[in-house]
């Protein structure tokens, strides 16, 4: 089983073209799928979101502040934290996954200098704090963003 085999349940999909109010027979006639009378069954139904008059939902929460649309969020990881890896690895993105390390790094990872490393390592990452690269630099590594 894969993406490219995947397909509905069994009649769960139904087809919209089919001509409604054309009789009983056609199992769609007479109210053509809209109840009896009431608002929802006349033309010019209400917006999705209308209450009757009374002051919607999403105006009656308040509003607090704004989100920026281009923030990244970026996780941040301590130098002290690379101990885990052997003397002379290359440190990526990738292998934080597979240590466990990062769980679920949506824009990025920085490396930032809280604590002491001991090893010399490759990191490549998306950023990195001038202490941290300071720190792995005197330990004998490098640092490339990448």
């Amino acid at each position: 089983m894969d993406l490219s085999n995947l397909q509905p349940a069994e009649g769960s999909r139904h087809s919209d073209n089919f001509r409604r109010g054309r009789g009983h027979g056609s199992g769609n006639g007479k109210t053509a799928g809209k109840g009896h009378k009431g608002q929802k069954a006349r033309s010019g139904a209400p917006r999705p979101g209308f209450e009757g008059g009374q002051m919607p939902l999403y105006r009656r929460i308040p509003k607090r502040g704004f989100t920026c649309r281009n923030s990244k969020q970026i996780v941040g990881i301590n130098v002290s934290a690379l101990n885990r890896f052997e003397d002379g690895a290359t440190v990526t993105v990738e292998t934080m996954i597979e240590s466990g390390l990062v769980s679920n790094p949506k824009d990025g990872v920085k490396i930032l200098g809280n604590g002491e490393i001991s090893k010399k390592l490759n990191v490549k990452v998306n950023a990195c704090s001038e202490s941290a690269k300071a720190k792995i630099e005197a330990a004998g590594g490098t640092v490339e963003v990448i």
